[in-house]
């Protein structure tokens, strides 16, 4: 059964070959905004890596990667599922300096993913990380560079409106912070998915900070890996989605682990063999800088910048016959 959602009025402000332009304008405005508000310079990034490094993300612990064997090499490889682990080995490699970092292109295969509006088998993201110090490892830190990023998103927006002037979706001028704990109280008898949407309708654009632990002795508002984010130190960026009347996660970043929140962490989700991946033992042995850093939905920006209902809308993909049907039926047009 399809899980898309269609709005029978809607329309796309745009035709295909200006979303295409409008596509290439947004990556390119919100890249040069990002890069100049955290200090960051441009990388490139492997597409696969060895599993025995333990630099692939595990994300919630259930995603199957993709792998595949090289010939030459005698090996096999899996396709990146975020490069979380990886940028931080690369900023100690390349010898960037405290408050400056790395940002790249992330491409994944994800083919667990429920297909939906928001979801598609590939991934596209900007991947960031920078350098920060022990006294950085706090909230209001963490916030100080949401803020950042929030404005980079409202600058792109901005520039976008000027130059197609249809668009809506018209963001906040501040964004609201928000601990998971302190919104599961809020409405207890509510699904995450369900607060989500409650708080930003309300305030337009929120961060949910501290996922992972468990709320309440029950579920965490959300899975995170134990080996990279600080569950304390981390959270996610939404907007309201006013195309969908929902909230859209644009972002997932925090501070990352240090060699006692990782002990803490893998010890919660009794994942011991984690710690004795190159990885771990370089963050228990001190060998990696401490860091912030997270993953920017390209296609999630560009729905919400673009006022898209389907991310197929933006991005070139493969859907069920269903699906393809049903956005047919709708005359929504996918790349």
């Amino acid at each position: 059964m399809s899980k898309v959602i269609i709005d029978k009025d809607y329309k796309s402000k745009l035709g295909l070959l200006e979303t295409e332009i409008a596509i290439k304008d947004c990556k390119d405005i919100f890249e040069r905004e990002l890069a100049k508000a955290l200090n960051l310079t441009r990388v490139s990034a492997p597409l696969f890596v060895l599993p025995e490094t333990g630099l692939n993300d595990d994300l919630n612990g259930y995603e199957r990667p993709v792998s595949f064997d090289i010939h030459d090499l005698k090996k096999n490889v899996q396709i990146v599922q975020s490069l979380a682990k990886w940028k931080r080995n690369a900023l100690r490699r390349y010898g960037f300096s405290v408050g400056s970092g790395l940002y790249t292109d992330m491409n994944a295969i994800r083919r667990d993913e429920e297909l939906d509006n928001f979801h598609s088998v590939y991934v596209d993201q900007w991947d960031w990380e920078r350098i920060i110090t022990r006294e950085n490892r706090n909230m209001a830190f963490l916030k100080s560079i949401v803020k950042k990023i929030y404005k980079a998103i409202c600058i792109t927006q901005t520039k976008l409106m000027k130059k197609y002037p249809n668009l809506t979706n018209k963001l906040p001028k501040d964004i609201k912070f928000i601990k998971s704990t302190d919104l599961y109280k809020m409405y207890p008898d509510k699904t995450p998915k369900e607060r989500e949407n409650i708080v930003c309708k309300e305030y337009g654009a929120v961060f949910i900070s501290q996922i992972g632990w468990p709320i309440d002795g029950k579920e965490p508002h959300d899975g995170r890996a134990a080996d990279y984010d600080d569950w304390k130190l981390n959270g996610d960026i939404l907007v309201y989605f006013e195309t969908l009347d929902c909230a859209l996660e644009l972002s997932s970043m925090g501070i990352r682990v240090d060699k006692e929140s990782l002990t803490s962490q893998i010890g919660f989700k009794k994942e011991y063999a984690k710690l004795s991946s190159p990885y771990s033992q370089d963050i228990l042995n001190d060998n990696l800088p401490l860091t912030i850093g997270g993953g920017i939905g390209q296609s999630r920006l560009c729905m919400f910048m673009l006022n898209k209902m389907h991310v197929g809308e933006v991005q070139s993909s493969l859907w069920s016959d269903e699906d393809l049907e049903l956005l047919s039926k709708n005359n929504i047009e996918i790349l």
